[in-house]
């Protein structure tokens, strides 16, 4: 079984699991495959690894992901709007990386930083 995405307007309006002969024969719109294993454009096996496998679409097409046909690609809502779509991965990034000293952050788009979580 395959996972397929429909698509109404470039937007992702309902993801199903079934065989392809479904999708030809009784699936009524525009249904394209897609894989829960493709992250960023890489697929990864059940271990989380990358595995060498086709990625599908650069990723995984959810409720509301966007379509596009020109790159035939899926991504999701944009995050904020200081965040740009990388072309390669088709993800959303902060214009600021994520600090990588272990902490926990939450982004602030006033500030287009990001600010720590206090716990």
């Amino acid at each position: 079984m395959t996972h397929f995405a429909k698509i109404e307007d470039n937007l992702v309006v309902n993801v199903i699991v079934a065989e392809q002969d479904y999708i030809d024969n009784h699936a009524e719109g525009t249904w394209l495959q897609t894989s829960y294993n493709t992250h960023g454009g890489i697929h990864y096996g059940q271990d989380g690894e990358p595995d060498g496998g086709a990625a599908i679409r650069k990723n995984f097409a959810g409720l509301g992901s966007i379509y596009d046909p020109v790159a035939d690609a899926f991504c999701g809502p944009q995050v904020f709007p200081s965040w740009k779509l990388d072309a390669d991965t088709y993800l959303w990034e902060p214009p600021v990386a994520y600090p990588d000293d272990g902490k926990n952050y939450r982004w602030d788009e006033d500030t287009t930083s990001w600010v720590e979580i206090e716990i």
